[in-house]
Protein backbone atom coordinates (compact mmCIF):
# COMPACT_ATOMS: atom_id res chain seq x y z
CA UNK A 1 0.00 0.00 0.00
CA UNK A 2 1.47 2.98 -0.85
CA UNK A 3 1.91 6.16 1.95
CA UNK A 4 0.66 9.18 1.28
CA UNK A 5 0.95 11.94 3.68
CA UNK A 6 -1.57 13.15 5.30
CA UNK A 7 0.12 17.00 4.93
CA UNK A 8 -0.12 16.38 1.05
CA UNK A 9 -3.63 15.33 0.77
CA UNK A 10 -5.04 18.16 2.96
CA UNK A 11 -2.68 20.72 0.76
CA UNK A 12 -5.16 19.75 -2.44
CA UNK A 13 -8.43 19.40 -0.08
CA UNK A 14 -10.70 22.22 -2.13
CA UNK A 15 -13.04 22.40 0.81
CA UNK A 16 -11.04 23.73 2.80
CA UNK A 17 -9.73 26.60 -0.01
CA UNK A 18 -10.79 30.14 -0.72
CA UNK A 19 -9.90 32.13 -3.86
CA UNK A 20 -6.38 34.43 -3.56
CA UNK A 21 -7.21 37.72 -2.59
CA UNK A 22 -4.19 39.08 -3.32
CA UNK A 23 -4.24 38.08 -7.14
CA UNK A 24 -7.64 38.71 -7.57
CA UNK A 25 -7.09 42.29 -6.82
CA UNK A 26 -3.69 42.00 -8.72
CA UNK A 27 -4.21 39.66 -11.54
CA UNK A 28 -6.43 41.20 -14.46
CA UNK A 29 -6.57 37.59 -15.70
CA UNK A 30 -7.69 36.01 -12.49
CA UNK A 31 -11.37 34.99 -13.66
CA UNK A 32 -9.22 33.16 -16.21
CA UNK A 33 -7.47 30.86 -14.42
CA UNK A 34 -8.29 27.74 -13.46
CA UNK A 35 -10.30 27.06 -10.57
CA UNK A 36 -7.18 25.08 -8.79
CA UNK A 37 -5.17 28.14 -10.09
CA UNK A 38 -6.88 30.31 -8.07
CA UNK A 39 -7.56 29.25 -4.67
CA UNK A 40 -5.13 29.32 -1.57
CA UNK A 41 -5.04 27.00 1.81
CA UNK A 42 -7.85 28.44 4.17
CA UNK A 43 -5.53 28.17 7.29
CA UNK A 44 -2.50 30.12 5.18
CA UNK A 45 -2.45 33.41 4.91
CA UNK A 46 -2.62 34.91 0.82
CA UNK A 47 0.69 33.95 -0.51
CA UNK A 48 2.56 32.56 -2.94
CA UNK A 49 3.42 28.98 -1.14
CA UNK A 50 -0.08 28.38 -0.08
CA UNK A 51 -1.15 28.22 -3.14
CA UNK A 52 -3.21 25.19 -4.15
CA UNK A 53 -0.98 24.43 -7.75
CA UNK A 54 2.41 25.19 -8.80
CA UNK A 55 1.14 27.29 -11.76
CA UNK A 56 -0.86 29.06 -9.15
CA UNK A 57 2.24 29.62 -7.20
CA UNK A 58 4.18 31.09 -10.01
CA UNK A 59 1.41 33.43 -11.11
CA UNK A 60 1.73 34.98 -7.52
CA UNK A 61 4.97 35.46 -7.45
CA UNK A 62 4.98 37.31 -10.57
CA UNK A 63 2.68 39.71 -9.36
CA UNK A 64 4.63 40.03 -6.31
CA UNK A 65 7.63 40.72 -8.34
CA UNK A 66 5.83 43.16 -10.64
CA UNK A 67 4.59 45.07 -7.83
CA UNK A 68 8.10 45.29 -5.96
CA UNK A 69 8.87 46.86 -9.59
CA UNK A 70 6.27 49.35 -9.96
CA UNK A 71 7.38 50.91 -6.55
CA UNK A 72 9.68 53.82 -6.33
CA UNK A 73 13.00 53.21 -5.83
CA UNK A 74 14.71 53.90 -2.64
CA UNK A 75 17.29 56.66 -2.37
CA UNK A 76 20.33 56.66 -0.56
CA UNK A 77 20.50 59.87 2.03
Amino acid sequence: MEHIDPAVVKRFDTRSSRPCEFCRELDPHFPNRRPLDQMVASTRKAVASSHLTEDGYVRHRILELRKMSVRAPLTAA
